[in-house]
């Protein structure tokens, strides 16, 4: 496998859900036209990540793997023969959840994933946090790659990439939906090169509110054997305006890497590390809206 291309769909969401499929379709039509082998869209495409005030209301703007949306969503992918990564405002008890779907060229069913770090300072309170962090074997016309996910928040605990990265993860795919400066931008950057892992993030553009585009890509090569200082692992930075643009990761090279260098879980002491795991939180960390999720 020399590259895997993914499309990164900064779109502007409709009012609707059936606008937003239909906008969402069309976004993947010209991904495929354009080579991606995945198209991957913003947080919670399905709502244009709304998360109503009114539980009733919030429930019923839910939506399952059943429904038209995801069926669509689902066959699309194996007409185009590309993966697709659809994200939306899931239908789960107690509440819903903010959740990725992924899947494959053949239309399967390959990861489902709901957002572990729900921002409960903020709306995401009204939402049910997911449980954990999983990897799976993506099935691409250049071979098999290893992808995880984390959405948004997720970004800022070092924790989620970390796991991806030691349950295999060569590509981990960030659905967003906030704005990206440069200190967001900054954690990503941090995320791959620690771990030695392809990170693909995609955000909402101007327009969308407290939003501003930039969607990134980084391959978390930082460096190579025929030059003699450490380079950005920066792939591309979109701008603020809407669009499809696509991320070339060079995965023959990020596994050539891996296999070699200092990162990810070659020098770990994970024996000292007990802290992680400590469940208390002390001053000055205490927040009376924290949810201990179980």
């Amino acid at each position: 496998m020399k590259s895997l291309k993914v499309a990164l769909l900064q779109l502007l969401p409709t009012p609707t859900l059936q606008g937003n499929l239909e906008k969402g379709c069309l976004a993947c039509r010209e991904a495929k036209r354009l080579g991606a082998d995945i198209a991957l869209f913003p947080e919670m495409w399905s709502c244009g990540y709304t998360i109503d005030e009114n539980s009733i209301t919030l429930r019923e703007n839910a939506i399952d793997q059943n429904s038209t949306f995801i069926q669509t969503f689902k066959e699309l992918a194996k007409e185009l023969n590309m993966a697709i990564g659809i994200t939306l405002l899931e239908k789960y008890n107690p509440c819903p959840r903010n959740t990725l779907y992924l899947y494959d060229r053949f239309g399967e069913q390959v990861l489902i994933y709901a957002k572990v770090h729900t921002c409960d300072f903020g709306d995401e309170s009204r939402l049910t946090a997911g449980e954990d962090f999983y990897v799976t074997d993506l099935d691409t016309v250049n071979g098999i790659v290893k992808v995880g996910a984390m959405i948004c928040y997720d970004r800022e605990f070092p924790e989620s990439a970390r796991i991806l990265m030691l349950k295999g993860a060569e590509l981990i795919l960030v659905p967003n939906a906030c704005p990206m400066e440069i200190n967001r931008l900054s954690q990503l950057r941090a995320r791959a090169f620690e771990n030695m892992v392809a990170i693909v993030t995609v955000n909402y553009p101007d327009g969308k509110e407290d939003c501003n585009g930039h969607s990134s890509a980084f391959d978390g090569v930082a460096y190579r054997l025929e030059e003699d200082h450490s380079r950005d692992t920066l792939i591309i930075e979109t701008g603020p305006d809407e669009g499809i643009f696509i991320a070339d990761i060079p995965l023959d090279e990020v596994r050539d890497y891996r296999s070699r260098e200092v990162h990810g879980n070659a020098y770990r002491q994970p024996q000292k590390y007990h802290s992680l795991v400590a469940e208390e939180i002390e001053e000055p960390f205490i927040r009376n809206d924290y949810r201990k999720h179980m």
